[in-house]
């Protein structure tokens, strides 16, 4: 049976060994390292919320998981606007809609915590379906230092109407050394 829950203590390692196992099995070490190490340095962060840290488990086992963090952009709007980094299935388990009921999940639990928007890096294929369009249209462009593969992977979305009314700027990643 499947289920999903914010994060839990007991969840905390396992956690980052499934973010860790995907990333190595779809990138390299190098990136699963990377990715499980930006996961312990938003934990260690004002940013984090551990109730927007989801887990999908099956049988007690963590199978896919989602973080939604604070995000600011040149220093604003941490009030309303959410980073989803990472996202990761297990590899075996893909395309069965795990990711999807995550986030669906999280974006209706990130607006009843007041949240009006959300922003992902990544491919636009695996978020237009989510409701994530590209950023730089709503004046939210990536700064000199994110190497984008193309301006659409840089994406947000209205978690309620009018929710990125305002919310606009270049946005960095400096507050993480594991990006900087």
């Amino acid at each position: 049976m499947r289920e999903i829950i914010s994060m839990k203590p007991e969840y905390l390692l396992p956690s980052l060994e499934l973010v860790e196992q995907v990333f190595t099995d779809h990138e390299n070490a190098e990136e699963g390292r990377t990715v499980r190490s930006l996961v312990e340095e938003i934990r260690s962060k004002e940013y984090y919320l551990p109730e927007l840290e989801l887990l999908m488990l099956e049988d007690g086992v963590p199978v896919g998981y989602v973080m939604f963090s604070r995000f600011h952009i040149e220093g604003r709007y941490t009030d309303r606007l959410l980073l989803l980094s990472p996202a990761a299935v297990r590899t075996d388990l893909q395309r069965q809609h795990i990711s999807r009921d995550l986030i669906e999940y999280g974006f209706e639990k990130a607006r009843a915590m007041g949240f009006t928007a959300a922003m992902v890096e990544g491919n636009p294929a695996n978020y237009h379906s989510r409701g994530f369009e590209t950023s730089a249209p709503h004046g939210i462009v990536a700064g000199e230092k994110i190497h984008l593969p193309h301006v659409d992977c840089l994406m947000v979305k209205e978690l309620v109407p009018g929710g990125l009314d305002g919310i606009q700027g270049t946005v960095d990643y400096s507050c993480y050394d594991t990006l900087s």
